[in-house]
């Protein structure tokens, strides 16, 4: 075995790595250097290379959650800070529990925030008592996801099938 390993090559791009585990992050080093034709050691030291310059910043899984609590993505107007712009207000929102994630939009809102808990209620109590209230939000518009298709590339649903219903006369 050590003998094909010290014939592959050398070169991998961070690219191609960072793709396949976006598409499984189970992938063990070995798994992608079979793939790639690469040494596990180039792997293993090209995953602490993007770990360690932030471009990896952490493994999930993703589950779906359809049949559990609520999840509301929320529109944040917001003046931004002299010599912060949104960042500040941004960090301050993305620190509570309820946020999942928190993100600088273009468009008619600055902040784009899902968050996720158990009924409406507490999403409305979020809003009101934590969110709305802070110094430098302006306006918020909640909506609230009622089904997922698909996250992070992975489909949730099956094509439905194309047989052609039986005809009787």
């Amino acid at each position: 075995m050590v003998g094909v390993h010290a014939n592959m090559s050398t070169v991998m791009s961070p690219d191609v790595l960072l793709k396949l585990l976006e598409a499984d992050a189970r992938l063990s080093d070995q798994q992608i250097a079979d793939r790639l034709g690469v040494c596990v050691s180039e792997v293993a030291a090209q995953r602490a290379a993007l770990e360690k310059e932030g471009r990896i910043i952490g493994y999930q899984t993703i589950v779906n959650e359809d049949d559990k609590g609520v999840s509301a993505f929320i529109e944040v107007r917001c003046s931004p800070e002299r010599g912060g712009g949104f960042d500040r207000l941004a960090t301050r929102i993305s620190r509570f529990e309820e946020v999942k994630s928190c993100f600088l939009i273009s468009g008619g809102f600055d902040l784009l925030v899902l968050v996720e808990a158990q009924d409406l209620m507490s999403v409305a109590r979020f809003v009101s008592e934590k969110l709305s209230s802070m110094d430098g939000v302006l306006s918020t518009a909640t909506h609230f996801r009622l089904k997922t298709y698909k996250n992070n590339g992975l489909l949730f649903t099956q094509e439905p099938s194309h047989e052609r219903l039986t005809v009787i006369p």
